[in-house]
C-alpha cells in the first residue's frame, strides 16, 4: 500500500537509489508515477507491505516500507529492484553505478568518480566543508539526519586525515 513519504514512519527501513545523471522534469514525473503503482501493490508473501516512494533533488530516488506493519522479504526487496532496472533500461539511467560519490555543489549534485576522491581532495575541490550524499543510510530518520553530512563526517574523512599528515 502506496503512502505518502512524509507520512511514512521514522523507523522506516530505506534503499537510496542514485540516478548516473540527472532527471528531468518529465522523467521524474514518470518515474513518480511508475514507482506510485509499483508500491501500491507491493507484497511480501501475499501480505501488502505499507511503502512509499520519492524522488529527490533530481538524482535520488528514495524507497521506503513500514516495517512494523510487515517485513520486506528477499523476493519483495529484489521485485523493487527490478523495477528500478526496467525503469532504468526504458530512460537509459543507471540507478546502481556505486563508482560514483555525489556531493552537493552550491544547491547542485555533482558526481566524482570514486577512483578520483582523493585528487578531488588533494586538489581541493571537495574540502572538509562539502556536502556528500551518505546513500547507505538505513532507516527515513537516518536518511533525515545524515544522508546530506558533510564530508568530514562521511567515509571521505579518511582522506582529510591523509591531507594533514603529508
Amino acid at each position: 500500500m502506496y503512502i505518502p513519504f512524509s507520512d511514512i514512519d521514522f523507523q522506516s527501513r530505506v534503499w537510496v537509489y542514485q540516478a548516473n545523471r540527472e532527471l528531468t522534469s518529465e522523467e521524474t514525473g514518470i518515474i513518480t508515477e511508475t514507482l506510485k503503482a509499483s508500491l501500491d501493490t507491493w507484497e511480501a508473501h501475499g501480505k501488502p507491505l505499507t511503502a512509499s516512494g520519492k524522488i529527490f533533488e533530481h538524482r535520488f530516488i528514495v524507497i521506503a516500507v513500514d516495517e512494523r506493519d510487515e517485513l520486506p522479504s528477499g523476493c519483495s526487496i529484489d521485485k523493487s529492484v527490478h523495477w528500478l532496472q526496467e525503469i532504468g533500461q526504458r530512460m537509459n539511467i543507471d540507478f546502481f553505478d556505486r563508482s560514483l560519490a555525489y556531493v552537493d555543489e552550491n544547491g547542485h549534485v555533482k558526481t566524482i568518480p570514486v577512483p578520483k576522491i582523493k585528487q578531488a581532495v588533494i586538489n581541493e575541490t571537495i574540502l572538509p566543508t562539502t556536502t556528500i550524499f551518505d546513500n547507505q543510510v538505513a532507516t527515513k530518520a537516518q536518511w533525515m539526519s545524515r544522508w546530506r553530512i558533510p564530508a568530514s563526517n562521511s567515509w571521505l574523512s579518511r582522506y582529510f586525515t591523509e591531507q594533514t599528515s603529508l
